[in-house]
């Protein structure tokens, strides 16, 4: 395969276009970040980079945590505005249509119409140059009963989340395999696949 050298440049993707909300719910705010990600499984990290001229970042930084909330397919359009529209100028969350609601262990409000969001408390914040990384425990994760199944297991796929590209944003596609399918017995596989095909004849026929 053929490529060509190109200078350094943020091209690592698909990322997520979540939804960072902060503030209180007195005053709540949204800014959407592609630059967030995990950092840590024990204790749970993660990370969301700001540019420290955006309204948000003063948010964050005085009152110490955020929530990121996963977008749908559903709300992609007020992903992108709330990313190019500022909070010095506009109430996001009114002129959306998105309801802040409070969370359990931060003063932050998370967005409603998100499925599953993650409460945030900023432990380090690091200079990295255009923008700052704020480091942060993820003290409590929010998911909505659509997404569980009577075992209380979580499906991510019912959540119709997204992806941002270069630039695009992306619906998710079909699934090519699960974590570990590489290394999975084929017996145990094969097990899988005659039960999933009885439990489809086994099915009401609609």
């Amino acid at each position: 395969m053929a490529k060509q050298t190109w200078k350094p440049g943020t091209l690592v993707a698909p990322v997520p276009p979540m939804l960072v909300s902060c503030g209180t719910m007195e005053s709540p705010n949204i800014i959407t970040a592609a630059w967030c990600g995990n950092v840590n499984s024990v204790p749970p990290k993660t990370y969301v980079s700001i540019r420290p001229e955006r309204f948000s970042y003063h948010l964050i930084k005085e009152n110490g945590e955020f929530v990121l909330n996963l977008p749908t397919e559903r709300l992609i359009k007020a992903a992108d505005w709330c990313g190019v529209r500022s909070g010095r100028d506009h109430q996001k969350f009114t002129e959306m249509g998105l309801t802040a609601e409070p969370c359990s262990l931060v003063n932050a409000p998370q967005i409603g119409e998100c499925p599953i969001t993650l409460e945030c408390k900023v432990c380090q914040i690091i200079p990295m140059g255009s923008h700052d990384m704020f480091l942060a425990d993820i003290v409590a994760v929010n998911v909505d009963d659509s997404l569980l199944d009577e075992s209380g297991a979580l499906h991510m796929e019912r959540a119709g989340l997204v992806a941002y590209a270069h630039g695009q944003y992306f619906a998710l596609g079909k699934s090519l395999g699960h974590f570990g399918f590489s290394v999975k017995k084929k017996s145990t596989a094969r097990r899988e696949a005659v039960k999933k095909a009885a439990a489809r004849k086994q099915a009401p026929k609609k």
